[in-house]
């Protein structure tokens, strides 16, 4: 079987849609082209000109990367820094570089509960879940016709709210209407007004696929005119947003937890605010830069936030009302690049998968 670079990018956007990245996010194919074959996948945090070098040393033409090469408009590519001279370096070769970024951090599956997993907690929920992200169609349907359009709307992905799926409401009614005379009824004449026992039918769905459930309402109703509506709904979508939080199986205390924290996560140094002298029982994480999330993680009575990227102050907000602990922004997400190469895997076992062993880290310890 023949794979397109088009074909992984498709997969991997079923997992983590590009909708759901930051604004000034930049998730998306930054070279290559997505018609070509993939001969090959290199699971990386970071794309650095020794990355790309090592997917050229294994016959890879594509790198899926968690972190963008490019996010700022690039107004020459003369290789005057590390970020050209990477795109240069691909393109030249013809490697297909994607990154899967704040999209993949944001869904519940994604970047954040690889660290809780890690970390070993359990009923983990999103610590920030985001608003605004879903629609509500209401559509009106004869009553014999409702069941046949449920199922290709919750096919289309409609009707999914957290563990429930098939989610809808409905309600009898009468539908009234007069066909014209260039009309062509399903039900009724010309001419003659109509009155229909329907439903009323109701179901959320992810804005982002609003596409695809009007293609399957009009596929599925019978009526050559379909009358719906959409709203778009401040409701909170459960399973996408910013950081995680959940519990430990068993409490511990605030030095045994972070000494297992610095085994589970392999790292050589913590920093933190001081221990408040209470068990560690709920966790709040944020793989990277996450401190924009300390007033939701106290908000969800969290003993411990861990994240990266700390400014000084900003550990003063901590106010002894929670611990801060700032584990690296590598550190945090270094395991991103194995979650890649096991979701690759799931749907690619004919194409050769491999993990960098360059280490990008920027930052070294003494």
């Amino acid at each position: 079987m023949v794979n397109l670079i088009s074909d992984v990018v498709s997969y991997l956007e079923s997992i983590a849609p590009p909708a759901y990245q930051e604004s000034y996010d930049n998730a998306q194919l930054i070279t290559g082209n997505a018609s070509d074959e993939v001969t090959g996948i290199l699971c990386s945090l970071d794309v650095t000109e020794e990355v790309v070098q090592e997917a050229i040393d294994l016959k890879c033409n594509m790198i899926v990367a968690h972190h963008p090469i490019v996010f700022k408009g690039l107004k020459s590519l003369t290789g005057k820094n590390y970020v050209e001279r990477t795109v240069i370096k691909a393109i030249k070769n013809d490697i297909a570089i994607y990154a899967i970024h704040t999209n993949l951090d944001n869904v519940h599956t994604g970047v954040n509960k690889r660290i809780a997993d890690k970390i070993g907690l359990v009923n983990t929920k999103i610590l920030a879940p985001k608003k605004g992200i879903l629609m509500k169609l209401t559509a009106f349907v004869p009553k014999e016709d409702s069941q046949k359009l449920l199922e290709g709307l919750h096919a289309a992905g409609a009707g999914a709210i957290g563990e429930y799926s098939n989610c809808s409401f409905r309600v009898e009614g009468t539908g009234t209407f007069l066909p014209s005379d260039q009309a062509n009824p399903t039900i009724g004449k010309k001419g003659a007004i109509e009155e229909v026992h329907e439903d009323r039918i109701e179901v959320i769905f992810p804005a982002y696929l609003q596409g695809q459930i009007i293609h399957a309402l009009k596929a599925h109703h019978p009526y050559e005119e379909v009358a719906y509506y959409l709203q778009q709904t401040e409701n909170e979508h459960q399973d996408v947003g910013s950081g995680m939080v959940g519990e430990l199986e068993s409490p511990m205390a605030e030095s045994t937890f972070l000494q297992h924290l610095k085994s589970a996560m392999n790292l050589n140094v913590i920093k933190h605010t001081p221990l408040r002298g209470r068990p560690i029982k709920r966790v709040a994480i944020c793989g990277g830069a996450g401190i924009f999330l300390l007033g939701a993680a106290k908000s969800r009575k969290a003993d411990i936030f861990i994240t990266a990227d700390i400014k000084y102050h900003e550990f003063f907000d901590a106010d002894n009302q929670i611990v801060i602990s700032d584990i690296g922004h590598y550190e945090s997400e270094i395991y991103t690049k194995d979650l890649l190469l096991e979701i690759l895997s799931q749907n690619f076992s004919n194409i050769a998968l491999y993990l960098t062993k360059v280490i990008t880290n920027p930052i070294t310890y003494v």
